[in-house]
């Protein structure tokens, strides 16, 4: 069955397990252990985004609301009751990091509006509602449809450009290329969509959509400068050029819109930021060069391992996503946000640590990368240390044509490069096998040269007192990353160790992980002379002095 043969069996009710509309919605999302009901009468009309719908929730006279006005959600106690006001007052949104998420309320503006989804599909919450994701209650077998978004949901960069472009719009165009961001016109473009709609308040189309949406991130534009000093050196510059990046396209790039308001533009919550966060943490570029943010599919998380849904479109525009295996019930559905061989870009711009990321960037960064060397692999995400220790074979070319090219041994630089060219493996091989202890102590030496700068971030993050971590609240998973990529870079450290079998218990320094119900922290210890440890760091004791209680775990440990 085609596609689009698909499509339509989704719109006339016939695909595997779809969920239709009927005069009310009904829906038992995983986030809540209770039944919600959305009540009033269903209008089930698809928006227009150049012609916003006909709002249903009007008011009229003072305590009179019509049927379509109140949406009742029940839960087992107390039951709680969520009324729509009209209002054109961007104010209608509470962008405070700590603000709650209306999931419930955009489920079913979602109903309302066409999106279509598969009996089991659900929304999960962790972390008291500041994480939600996509989730599955029951077995979907693979290739089933299992969420449909209309084209007219659908927010766009090309929409975006074609809605609001106009001989107006010169002047702030002219300001974007004077700050180098032309680059993400379209990104900048679909941020201003955002904003009008945020404008809008309760009469824009999406307020439901963009009231579930999260306030609090962990991403590099959220971070402080005091949790970028506490990252290292590689990713704390990744972090920086994303924050630069959310600047140039930031307050000063909106003042010259001219359909923007001045409260909103000045506003000390930073409207123009949460913008910035919502286009470049949910949206995605298509195969055609848009960026389009497709509502409840953004609600998919990423997988690394694997990823359960692939997402299509069809000639109209219309979203599909389908299963790509067998998912069990209980799965997450998952897509790639990026190559996950790269967890520093995924923290940097999503603001999560990978932690099931096979692999990570070795950090290696040569003084000058030349044609050659470009053509041996030098690039982030073939540059790779693995989670078990090995190395990529990008890495072993690279340490093997520099120390090559530092000792003027150019005979076998060139011997490499044509053995590279012409799949002479076998050269190559007798090459890094020549060459193998200059190679590897190199490999060594810029090992520990990273593991020293983490153990000094490290050493940082973990001296700041409670309250200086309650203010920047990115440390502990800023902390978290420092230590998944000191454990991959010590599992390299010992896989090629000249002394691989020294046992853990003769090392003279360890850095211990300690835990309680509430937090982590690590603290370093180093054997003195008479075998005594001397320790720093850690969760300490509990404030009236006593003993904390606490797991221990020795993650890295080195040895003399």
């Amino acid at each position: 069955m085609s596609k689009m043969m698909l499509s339509t069996s989704i719109l006339k009710g016939l695909a595997l397990g779809c969920i239709f509309m009927s005069a009310s919605c009904f829906l038992l999302p995983t986030y809540h252990a209770n039944q919600i009901h959305c009540l009033g009468r269903s209008k089930h009309k698809i928006l227009n985004p150049q012609k916003p719908r006909l709002q249903t929730t009007t008011t009229t006279e003072l305590g009179g609301l019509n049927d379509d006005a109140l949406r009742i959600i029940e839960y087992d106690s107390p039951m709680k009751a969520i009324e729509y006001v009209n209002s054109h007052d961007y104010a209608a949104f509470d962008v405070f990091e700590d603000a709650p998420r209306e999931v419930v309320s955009m489920e079913c503006w979602a109903n309302d509006n066409g999106i279509q989804r598969a009996d089991g599909f659900r929304l999960k919450e962790e972390k008291r509602g500041k994480e939600v994701h996509a989730t599955t209650s029951k077995d979907f077998p693979a290739g089933q449809p299992i969420l449909f978004v209309p084209e007219s949901l659908i927010l766009s960069s090309d929409k975006a450009m074609a809605e609001l472009r106009s001989p107006e719009m010169l002047a702030a165009e002219d300001f974007v290329v004077g700050r180098e961001a032309e680059t993400e016109a379209r990104q900048w473009y679909l941020m201003l969509k955002i904003l009008k709609e945020i404008q809008n308040g309760r009469d824009s189309p999406w307020y439901a959509w963009l009231n579930s949406l999260p306030r609090y991130y962990e991403n590099a534009a959220a971070m402080t400068d005091l949790c970028l000093q506490c990252l290292p050196p590689l990713m704390r510059m990744l972090a920086e050029e994303e924050r630069e990046k959310q600047r140039r396209l930031s307050k000063e790039c909106i003042d010259l819109v001219p359909f923007l308001c001045d409260d909103l533009k000045y506003h000390p919550r930073d409207f123009c930021k949460w913008a910035y966060q919502i286009v470049y943490t949910r949206g995605f570029e298509t195969e055609d060069g848009d960026w389009k943010i497709v509502p409840m599919a953004d609600y998919f998380d990423h997988g690394s391992d694997c990823t359960e849904i692939s997402p299509s479109y069809d000639a109209d525009g219309n979203y599909y996503a389908y299963t790509t295996y067998d998912v069990p019930a209980g799965s997450a559905l998952r897509i790639s946000y990026a190559d996950p061989r790269n967890p520093a870009f995924l923290l940097a711009r999503y603001g999560f640590l990978d932690e099931n990321c096979p692999s990570s960037y070795c950090k290696l960064l040569p003084p000058t990368v030349n044609q050659d060397m470009l053509d041996l692999g030098y690039s982030h995400n073939r540059m790779l240390f693995y989670r078990t220790g090995e190395v990529a074979d990008e890495v072993w070319d690279i340490f093997l044509y520099t120390h090559l090219s530092s000792t003027n041994n150019m005979d076998d630089q060139q011997a490499l490069m044509r053995a590279h060219r012409d799949g002479d493996f076998e050269t190559k091989l007798a090459l890094h096998e020549k060459y193998y202890p200059a190679t590897s102590a190199a490999l060594l030496e810029h090992v520990d040269g990273i593991i020293e700068e983490i153990d000094q971030v490290i050493k940082k993050s973990d001296a700041h007192p409670v309250y200086i971590k309650n203010e920047h609240r990115r440390l502990p998973l800023i902390q978290r990353h420092n230590q998944f990529v000191r454990e991959t870079f010590s599992n390299v450290r010992n896989r090629y160790s000249p002394d691989p079998g020294v046992d853990w218990m003769e090392a003279t320094r360890i850095t211990v992980e300690e835990c309680d119900d509430a937090e982590c922290a690590t603290k370093l210890c180093v054997k003195d002379l008479q075998g005594n440890w001397m320790c720093e760091g850690g969760l300490g004791p509990n404030w009236d002095g006593s003993e904390r209680v606490k797991s221990q775990t020795v993650i890295a440990a080195e040895y003399n």
